[in-house]
């Protein structure tokens, strides 16, 4: 996992998921959790950028 990836995913959870994958189906997922609540949205960013790596 590389770390600025994963700082990224910490602090915007959508930029690390961006940095990842793109504009894809789980960019905009990341947005919505992380607009319902933002410690979903960096536990999926998280598993995003593991699942990639």
């Amino acid at each position: 996992m590389s770390l600025i990836r994963i700082i990224a995913a910490i602090f915007l959870p959508p930029l690390g998921v961006f940095l990842t994958v793109g504009l894809g189906t789980a960019f905009w997922i990341n947005i919505l959790l992380t607009i319902l609540g933002f410690i979903p949205g960096i536990v999926h960013a998280i598993w995003v950028i593991a699942k990639a790596d």
